[in-house]
């Protein structure tokens, strides 16, 4: 079949030859992949940020197709159902997933303690192979796949696999209060759904921070809110402050993670020479912006190993930090809701479309920011028509 193939740090390619993923379990499904992102976390396994991530990988954790196959104990789906599949792989009956913290499935992941399984996400998390792919098979099928309803646009189904659910989690983590001011740090896909979110949880004024201005100019017509790019800005920290009453902000977000510009300092050590888990320039300027006794909500991405981060300011200031990988199914059916009546459109981020067969070209662009790229999506042969 064909799927994308990893070879390497800024080196992907179509693959015409991998194998076709067979049912290992009885609880598995093969998906027929009709349309999968390339997300910007892929971008720090593409970057060669992320540890064993071995070559041969088919990256890819969100996706949309219909299911070819099923396993003998798979009852909720059904050979056709069209389904989008949410990015964590959770088994459903262990105790975190009945908190529905699917993201920390206990059971889906042996290679963690900390971070369930995750498709196409590296051997850190679980060394499953990912959805950019013609096939692609699906654990625990009675749990994660959602059949997508009838009056669901496609394209914003397979947003709600991770970039929708994220943002959206980002902004309840903060627990913004009617008022609010909230501060989104990253203008990606990730910080846009963000910043639009915020609102829907009341806030009263939110900034998003970048260095991209075609990314600003896009959030700030998306989610009609205020943007700075801090190259701009003598030192964006006092400038928050300032913008605040010197109070700083209510809830500050980080979705940026591990590859954020910014400081030169923190660019060497966690981004160069790796001497920490990326460069943590989002989350410094989060903890110093937020308001005594306010909230730091990250879902930004980080390595598995240690950060040069403020913890004293955090204990000195009282911030409290609330940090996970969305649980995707836990908040689909508010999420379609939001987009029945109408609050959000996601699939307005998509600026690109490319075959699966051009993968390559697609991840050059989204990594290099071409062409004004938010968000791009490849198209398999089964979805060139649909």
């Amino acid at each position: 079949m064909l799927a994308m193939n990893y070879r390497g740090p800024y080196r992907v390619r179509a693959d015409k030859n991998k194998p076709l993923p067979q049912i290992e379990h009885s609880g598995d499904a093969i998906v027929k992949v009709t349309r999968s992102c390339i997300c910007g976390s892929d971008l720090h396994l593409y970057h060669g940020m992320v540890p064993d991530t071995r070559i041969g990988t088919t990256f890819g954790h969100e996706f949309i197709g219909i299911v070819e196959e099923i396993g003998e104990d798979v009852r909720n789906l059904k050979v056709g159902d069209t389904v989008l599949v949410p990015f964590n792989i959770a088994c459903g009956k262990c105790s975190f997933c009945e908190q529905q913290l699917f993201g920390n499935c206990h059971e889906s992941n042996s290679e963690a303690t900390a971070v369930g399984g995750i498709f196409g996400y590296s051997h850190t998390a679980g060394g499953f192979d990912g959805g950019q792919a013609e096939y692609v098979r699906v654990p625990y099928a009675d749990i994660g796949p959602m059949v997508i309803p009838d009056d669901l646009d496609h394209d914003n189904a397979v947003l709600l696999t991770d970039v929708v659910p994220t943002g959206y989690q980002a902004a309840e983590m903060g627990g913004i209060k009617p008022g609010d001011t909230v501060v989104v740090f990253g203008a990606g896909p990730v910080g846009i759904m963000a910043a639009k979110s915020a609102w829907l949880f009341g806030a009263g004024r939110v900034i998003v921070i970048d260095h991209l201005e075609y990314r600003l100019e896009f959030v700030k017509n998306f989610a009609q809110c205020e943007v700075y790019n801090f190259r701009s800005l003598e030192d964006p920290v006092l400038f928050l402050k300032k913008t605040t009453d010197w109070m700083g902000a209510d809830v500050c977000i980080d979705a940026v993670g591990c590859e954020a510009a910014g400081d030169a300092m923190q660019t060497i050590t966690g981004r160069k020479l790796m001497l920490q888990a990326g460069s943590a320039t989002a989350l410094h300027w989060a903890i110093n912006s937020v308001k005594k006794g306010g909230i730091v909500s990250i879902v930004g991405v980080y390595g598995p190993t240690g950060n040069l981060i403020p913890i004293g300011n955090v204990v000195n200031k009282g911030i409290t930090i609330r940090a996970n990988q969305a649980s995707v199914k836990r908040l689909l059916p508010r999420l379609i809701e939001h987009i029945r009546e109408g609050r959000m459109d996601p699939k307005q981020i998509i600026t690109h479309r490319v075959p699966l067969e051009e993968v390559s070209d697609a991840y050059h662009i989204f990594s290099a920011k071409l062409d004004n790229c938010i968000k791009p999506i490849l198209i398999t042969p089964a979805g060139a028509n649909l």
